[in-house]
């Protein structure tokens, strides 16, 4: 009998071209969906004769009363190596096996570089005005030589933003809650005295934690009053780190000069959602993860998880023992490091 393999917000329609799905092709029919099922029910009722699904990201929850709906399920595959949205012990339970692959930090590094850039020297502006025949030249650039840039996390991902702004010749610090001097020190950057200090001073700050239960809410009202009018934020991490209604009014009202946001309290964003219309908002649709090279990293790394299941030899099984966590690159460890 041949099982059928779901894939889950291939909104770009790659999966099926970018990685070699031929190793399993005489025993699995795969279906890409490239668009986003909202809610348990709409899951439910789209997967129930699916044995086998490839979820993005943590996009879509796997809660245990959903994994209790997908009674054909055998095989859970997610890319990247972390997923705070699986029930584990629930797949567990129903025998459902669940399987990671690994995850490159080199293109949200990338893209936080192209927000903080985009910001500065208002490249959406300016090239929206170009081509509509508008003024010629409408903002005066932000200088990033000589300016500060704040970081919040200083691991896998922010380590390498750190070096980017150091070869921008920008002075930058970092602050996270169990950063030491060593890491710091490390890294070539200041050890900011605290959360408060970071943004008070920094002419841009951005945000690389994992989100949990201490960085949820990180940055509300208070964190963000304390930015200066010229500070510019940018979080290509996690949307629940910061205040998503305090973003916007800091916004609307001109208290912070921009941000670039990556992610978001709700995604796919709904159309009628205040972050598409906001002011001095430089918005992504979660593209920190979407590169070619990681797709087929993703989307290859599937194929093997796959055909090891159906060889009876699951590979990276997620969660990952307590023993293998410090050799994941996906999430903060103990330094702060993301």
């Amino acid at each position: 009998m041949r099982l059928r393999c779901a894939v889950l917000d291939d909104f770009q329609r790659v999966a099926a071209g970018i990685a070699d799905w031929s190793p399993v092709a005489d025993d699995v029919d795969v279906v890409s969906f490239d668009t986003h099922f909202t809610g348990e029910d709409a899951l439910a009722a789209a997967l129930a004769d699916f044995d086998i699904v490839v979820t993005l990201r943590e996009r879509v929850a796997f809660p245990g009363s959903l994994i209790a709906r997908l009674p054909r399920l055998r095989l859970l595959v997610a890319s990247g190596m972390r997923n705070s949205v699986i029930d584990y012990a629930a797949a567990e339970a129903h025998g459902v096996t669940v399987c990671g692959t690994a995850s490159s930090s080199t293109p949200p590094v990338e893209l936080t570089w192209a927000l903080i850039l985009g910001l500065a020297r208002g490249i959406v502006e300016e090239g929206n005005g170009l081509r509509e025949g508008g003024p010629w030249q409408r903002t005066v650039g932000a200088d990033l030589h000589g300016r500060h840039l704040g970081l919040l996390g200083l691991g896998r991902i922010g380590g390498r933003v750190a070096a980017v702004g150091l070869a921008f010749g920008m002075r930058v610090s970092a602050w996270s809650q169990n950063l030491t001097r060593e890491r710091a020190d490390e890294a070539g950057v200041e050890l900011a005295p605290s959360k408060e200090a970071l943004l008070r001073e920094a002419d841009f700050v951005s945000v690389h934690l994992a989100l949990g239960d201490r960085t949820r809410g990180l940055l509300g009202p208070a964190e963000l009053a304390l930015l200066k009018p010229t500070a510019y934020l940018v979080n290509t991490s996690r949307a629940a780190i910061v205040d998503q209604d305090a973003l916007l009014a800091a916004l609307h009202d001109g208290r912070i000069a921009g941000a670039g946001v990556d992610v978001f309290d709700t995604e796919p964003l709904p159309a009628a959602h205040p972050m598409r219309t906001a002011p001095r908002l430089l918005a992504t649709p979660h593209l920190g993860y979407v590169s070619r090279a990681n797709y087929a990293t993703y989307y290859g790394q599937a194929v093997e998880a796959i055909r090891a299941y159906l060889d009876g030899s699951p590979v990276r099984r997620l969660p990952v023992s307590p023993a293998d966590a410090q050799a994941v690159p996906t999430r903060a460890d103990s330094t702060g490091r993301r």
